[in-house]
Formats: structure tokens, C-alpha cells, sequence
């Protein structure tokens, strides 16, 4: 079988490699440049790329470094700078595991191979002839949430062999094998930032707009935001407010006004009908399975759901609309639905991820 691996430089996807030769395989391995922001922010490409060089001179593997640099900002940062500028929340890890890695990647270069591999935590089942994103060993560390907009045809060209996994054992095995990144610590935040706070990246290209915070119970203004933008549904840190906590609960982008409302227990933060638009069902929409088949729309389906990367789960059902969108009623209080964001849908036991949506405005405030 032809494989080809996507290494980071980190250790997750130097165990893959080490796993696949294991096994027999002589994989090609393949690094994207991707994220660079006016020369900066490029996630330390220059050490990343060494340690992937290392990796391939360690297993005798060849090493191909491929850029995706305008192609990234050009899909994955324009959807981030547009949404955030329509006062929605974005989803720049879904997208570029959509539209760049499996994307634009595999239509010039993950074409030519049988499998291409990540070392992404999550798994892929095969049930009735059919494959189905599953979740991984560790709760912790499972990445079906940012796997939940790839296609049918995407899940069925990829291999995670780390699926099975415990971040632990990964650990583990590079500590064994001696991989040159054994201790290297993960990656955190948004890989095209780099080392740029995300606010002063957003600024540089949203400039800023001052405008009033107020006090959703009084309409009391008790402050001041440099613009709605740089603000989510949910927040509670970087307000700059005092008597806390204060938390994000709406905002009218028209006039751009930001409400908060006061304390860990308000009611305003939390809510339990997530409006939903632009579902995507990798492998078939529920409602039309076999199993889902003669289901009642309005009666909905059992589901288990996400709407932030976390290893908890919450229970409820999903609902077909009569207009043909979707909701989500869940059976116990979600605290911050930002709209931009994305519902992740799972099977009632939690094994199967199958498929998201984009969390829409309540119809009465899209004017707002």
C-alpha cells in the first residue's frame, strides 16, 4: 500500500510514522507550509520542519515540503476574518482540516497515494460497507470535532492510526524508539498565529471600533470594547470589567454594542435550543438511514453532541425543520452558544461522529 504521512514536527505524527514502518510500510512523508502572516506567525516552520527532517533521516523515508501558504489565506483566513467580522465566532481548525490538509493537499498530492495518514487522535470505522468517523481512545485528546466538515470521500482516503491510542502510550513509544521529539510539547493555539496574540492579529486586519458595553438586565452602560469583533458569545476573560465575572451574552453588530450580564450563576449565558444551519453529515444524514429511517422528523433523534472542543459529551435530540435546517434541544443547560461556532453531532454512545453544523442566530436577533 502507498502512504503518505503529513508530519507537523510534533510527536503525534512522528509515532505514525514510526508505527507504519513498524508495520511494514515505507511511507512518503509530507510537510505543509501553510499560515505565514506578513512574515510572521509561521508557527515555527523552521524548527518543525528540522525535526521532520530528522524523523525521515532516522526511518531512511524521503521528505517532501509542499506550500499551501496562498491557498490557506485565501479559504481558511478569509472564512475567519469574514465571519469574525460578521460577529460570529469562527472555526479556523475545522476548516483547514477540510480545505487544506485533505483539501487542496489531496487533490495534488494525497491523489496519488492509496492512504494518507495524520496524526490526528480519532478512528474510522467500518460498519455495513461503510466508513464512519469514530472517536478515539483518549477523551482527552480526541479530534473529531475539528474532523467534522471533512467529506465522505476524505474520510474514506485517510488513515489515524493513533485512534486507539492514549496520549500516554504515544508518549510512551517515542520515548522508546528514541524519536528526536520525544518531549517536544504540543502545539497550542491556532497554528497560523504563530507567537501573534490573536487580538492584535485581529486588529491588523479589523483595525478597531470602540463602542459601549452594557449591562443586559439594566442597559446600564458600565463600559467600553474596542469592537465587537474581538469579542464572542460565552467570554468572561479580557473584558476589563470590574465586579465580576462578567460574560458575553449578545451583541448587536449594527450598532456595535456589546451586553454582558453579571455572575457565575445569570441565566442569560446558558440556553438549551441550538438553532442550526449548513449541517453536514459525513457518511448519511440520520434521518434518512436505516435506522433513522420513518423517523418523524418533529419527534427528532437521540443524538450526543459537542458545541466546544472538551471531552465531555451532552444528551439530546436533533430536529429536522419543516424550511429544512436543524435544531438541537439538549436535555441540560449549554453555557455560551456563540453562533459561527459548530454543533458537533455524535451517536447516542458516543462512537461515532457524524457530522456538524454551523450554530445559527436565534431568528429574532439576525437583525442585530
Amino acid at each position: 500500500m502507498k502512504i503518505a504521512v503529513l508530519v507537523s514536527g510534533g510527536v503525534d505524527s512522528a509515532v505514525v510514522v514510526d508505527l507504519l514502518t513498524a508495520r511494514g510500510y515505507k511511507p512518503d512523508l509530507y510537510y505543509i507550509r501553510i499560515g505565514n502572516d506578513n512574515g510572521e506567525g509561521d508557527c515555527a516552520a523552521d524548527e518543525d520542519i528540522e525535526m521532520c527532517t530528522l524523523i525521515a533521516r532516522k526511518y531512511d523515508l524521503p521528505l517532501r515540503i509542499v506550500s499551501l501558504h496562498e491557498e490557506y489565506w485565501d479559504s481558511v483566513m478569509a472564512y475567519t476574518l469574514r465571519t469574525v467580522k460578521e460577529g460570529l465566532t469562527p472555526h479556523p481548525d475545522m476548516m483547514c482540516n477540510k480545505l487544506v490538509k485533505f483539501g487542496y493537499f489531496e487533490e495534488r498530492w494525497g491523489k496519488d497515494y492509496d492512504k494518507v495518514a495524520t496524526g490526528h487522535y480519532a478512528s474510522i470505522k467500518e460498519i455495513n460497507g461503510k466508513y464512519y468517523l469514530a472517536t478515539a481512545a483518549d477523551p482527552v485528546k480526541d479530534q473529531t470535532d475539528f474532523l467534522a466538515q471533512i467529506s465522505y470521500e476524505q474520510l474514506s482516503h485517510l488513515m489515524f492510526p493513533l485512534g486507539d491510542m492514549p496520549k500516554s502510550e504515544v508518549r510512551k513509544r517515542a520515548v522508546e524508539v528514541n524519536l528526536p521529539n520525544a518531549t517536544r510539547k504540543d502545539s497550542q493555539g491556532i497554528c497560523f498565529l504563530g507567537k501573534i496574540n490573536y487580538n492584535d492579529f485581529i486588529e491588523r486586519h479589523l483595525g478597531t471600533r470602540p463602542g459601549p458595553v452594557i449591562e443586559i438586565e439594566t442597559g446600564k452602560k458600565i463600559g467600553e470594547h474596542r469592537g465587537y469583533w474581538f469579542h464572542t458569545i460565552g467570554q468572561r476573560k479580557g473584558l476589563g470589567l470590574s465586579g465580576g465575572p462578567w460574560y458575553v451574552v449578545r451583541k448587536n453588530v449594527r450598532d456595535n454594542v456589546v451586553y454582558v450580564s453579571n455572575g457565575y450563576d445569570t441565566r442569560k449565558q446558558y440556553g438549551k435550543v441550538i438553532p442550526v444551519e449548513e449541517m453536514h453529515w459525513i457518511t448519511e444524514n440520520p434521518f434518512d438511514s436505516a435506522q433513522g429511517a420513518g423517523a418523524d422528523p418533529e419527534q427528532g433523534i437521540d443524538i450526543t453532541f459537542k458545541t466546544r472542543h472538551t471531552p465531555e459529551f451532552l444528551t439530546g435530540k436533533i430536529y429536522q425543520t419543516p424550511t429544512g435546517g436543524y435544531r438541537v434541544e439538549s436535555d441540560s443547560d449549554v453555557q455560551g452558544i456563540a453562533p459561527g461556532q459548530y454543533a458537533i453531532i455524535y451517536s447516542p454512545n458516543r462512537a461515532l461522529c457524524l457530522g456538524s453544523g454551523m450554530i445559527s442566530l436565534p431568528h429574532n436577533s439576525k437583525k442585530n
